[in-house]
């Protein structure tokens, strides 16, 4: 038996790595789990040279706990090692590696500190996180007289023992003597989570103890049906082989949606479509993204893409690694350039995350791209579900805008849709104003608007369907991309405000007779708090309207979702306008009558029906307009 000491000046350095380590101890299990799969991977590389004597047999990767004796064990029947190798590997150049680890990461930041941890080669050195002792029983695949199996032991001092022991099988055993303060590692519940979490998708199978699992009995009942036994089974944790490592060509698409339910059991419905991502040059990039039914609601889980690196995941949060709007996607990146250990803010410096980012983006504008060529019908049925997605790409990234304004569509409120060019094409001859800018019209509710609706398409005017959650962010987008053009509500004003086609009408009122009046509309809008506004609209139109102004209004729903700097603005008052069309009859009849209770009668009888016309009188004043209304009816 060999004992030691370890070359090391830092005397307490298992105590450091430990606490340095602690909100996030439970990462030992993927760091010796990977392991265990490289020495496993490393003896088929050799057995495929036929470097490797003796039959390689069952490979897979064993966890078991043995919770009386506070024992976890990690056993592997990879490559193995040597006594030399061991004091090489684990003795010298891990242990330097993890002092000189600790002698660097004082003064550093979380961030920092996640990012050294892969760097100095901490994988085997993170057992002592949790364990108050660490034994290590292996044996090298070599044959030949120093070839004999060994055992190494270590409590977390620099005091170490080396001992040849018997041991059949080639391959490594680590066992942790688990420590007192993490005891959770004894529960089978924990260790399964862990191993789902870090190793569902490993390429060595892993065995964690045994399930029970019903299974046909071959036999039917009394009434015709299959009969089942409960069975004892091995336990295998992982898909070896998950559909982001196989050729796009072996797949069908019921294989990808066998996959995407495989990663979210308990999402039931079915993604709109996928891209399948095999990159070579000039970084190594695999994955399967899914594009899910985002609808109006941006408000879903951002941790639905899974980061691997060689297939053992890294992070499900990759805010910041992608485009924050391409984190709305669901599914699987792999990339071996990206390391196991660092923290996001490594990660978003890093160039080679850089060029996969934007690779991941043309390749998704790609697909969208692809689709609307392909059958354009259909990409227009899944428009809605996609929409948000595509607004959010373009409003946070000027090259995805640039790569999917093509096929981006406008809605209109007939259902028709349109790209940007084609829209503009439909609305060129119409709808250009008397200073020659293009104004496109929109509703963000077809049934609350519909008054305004229809008095836009009796001018011959065309109205689009923005009633999207980014559809006031998109809207600003839009307006600095189009080239003399706006956009405005449809009840944002009269129509005939909004497109100004010719100077004004004269008015009927006079600017005295206007003032005279205003105090008399005043006392039925002081309510709502609704500004008075006098316009020479057309003898036909309504005798009063109320309108939303768009500069307002907009500001105000922007700032719902987060209006960059303009959140107060939520928390202000809806904003109406009370417009008295100057030159209809009725609101001459107001101010020539003489008796005061008719004309206030009046006044609350074409205010209510504006109000009704928006949608805007409900409840008890609903019910008192009908009532009203009979009643005049009846005289």
């Amino acid at each position: 038996m060999q004992t030691g000491t370890i070359n090391v000046q830092t005397e307490n350095i298992f105590p450091i790595i430990k606490k340095f380590l602690y909100s996030d101890h439970e990462i030992f299990m993927r760091e010796l789990v990977s392991n265990a799969v490289d020495a496993t991977q490393k003896l088929k590389t050799l057995a495929s040279m036929d470097k490797v004597k003796d039959e390689v047999g069952d490979m897979t990767i064993h966890i078991e706990l043995d919770k009386k004796k506070k024992l976890l064990k990690i056993i592997d029947r990879g490559i193995g090692m040597t006594a030399e190798e061991v004091d090489k590997y684990i003795n010298q150049i891990a242990f330097s590696s993890a002092e000189e680890f600790v002698k660097k990461y004082k003064g550093k930041t979380d961030a920092d500190k996640n990012a050294l941890i892969g760097h100095f080669g901490l994988g085997f050195y993170s057992a002592f996180m949790v364990s108050k002792k660490v034994e290590i029983r292996t044996k090298t695949y070599k044959k030949g007289g120093s070839t004999k199996a060994v055992r190494w032991e270590c409590d977390g001092s620099p005091n170490y023992s080396l001992e040849e022991i018997k041991k059949e099988d080639r391959g490594t055993e680590i066992i942790l003597h688990i420590a007192d303060d993490s005891q959770e590692f004894l529960e089978e519940h924990r260790i399964l989570g862990l191993l789902k979490k870090y190793s569902k998708f490993l390429p060595v199978p892993i065995q964690f103890e045994t399930e029970k699992v019903s299974e046909k009995t071959g036999k039917k009942d009394k009434d015709g049906n299959d009969e089942y036994k409960e069975v004892e089974k091995p336990r295998i944790i992982n898909n070896t082989t998950p559909a982001w490592t196989q050729k796009p060509s072996e797949l069908k698409d019921e294989d990808y949606k066998n996959f995407y339910r495989e990663l979210y059991p308990m999402n039931f419905e079915e993604p709109l479509f996928h891209i399948h991502l095999n990159v070579d040059y000039p970084f190594h990039l695999t994955g399967i993204l899914y594009f899910p039914k985002v609808k109006k609601n941006i408000e879903v889980q951002r941790d639905k893409i899974q980061l691997y690196s060689n297939q053992v995941f890294v992070t499900d949060s990759v805010e910041g690694i992608v485009p924050d709007f391409l984190t709305l996607l669901h599914g699987v990146l792999d990339s071996p350039d990206i390391p196991l250990n660092v923290s996001r803010s490594f990660l978003q410096s890093d160039s080679n995350v850089k060029k996969i980012s934007n690779h991941i983006m043309k390749k998704v504008s790609d697909k969208l791209e692809e689709n609307f060529k392909s059958n354009r019908e259909e990409y227009e049925k899944r428009w809605d579900d996609i929409k948000v997605f595509i607004q959010y790409g373009m409003i946070s990234e000027t090259k995805f805008y640039e790569r999917t304004e093509k096929l981006t569509l406008f809605k209109n409120t007939d259902g028709k849709y349109f790209t940007f060019d084609e829209y503009k094409k439909h609305i060129e001859k119409s709808q250009k104003d008397k200073d020659k800018k293009l104004v496109y019209l929109y509703t963000t509710d077809v049934d609350e608007q519909h008054t305004f609706i229809e008095a836009a398409k009796e001018k011959g005017y065309d109205v689009i369907e923005m009633n999207g959650v980014l559809d006031n962010h998109f809207i600003n987008t839009l307006e600095q991309k189009f080239e003399n053009s706006s956009f405005a509500r449809v009840d944002a004003d009269i129509i005939d405000k909004i497109i100004k086609k010719e100077d004004e009408q004269p008015s009927k009122l006079s600017e005295k007779e206007q003032e005279k009046l205003k105090p008399v509309f005043e006392k039925f809008a002081k309510k709502e708090k609704y500004s008075i506004i006098f316009e020479s609209l057309s003898e036909k139109d309504q005798p009063v309207i109320i309108t939303q102004p768009e500069f307002m209004r907009r500001m105000k729903d922007m700032s719902k979702l987060g209006g960059g700097g303009m959140d107060y603005m939520g928390t202000m008052p809806d904003s109406y306008n009370l417009v008295v069309n100057s030159n209809h009859k009725i609101v001459g009849n107001i101010l020539n009558e003489k008796d005061k209770k008719k004309q206030e009668e009046l006044v609350k009888q074409v205010t209510d029906l504006a109000k009704l016309s928006q949608n805007l009188l409900k409840g008890e004043q609903l019910t008192e307009f009908i009532k009203r209304s009979v009643d005049i009816i009846g005289k």
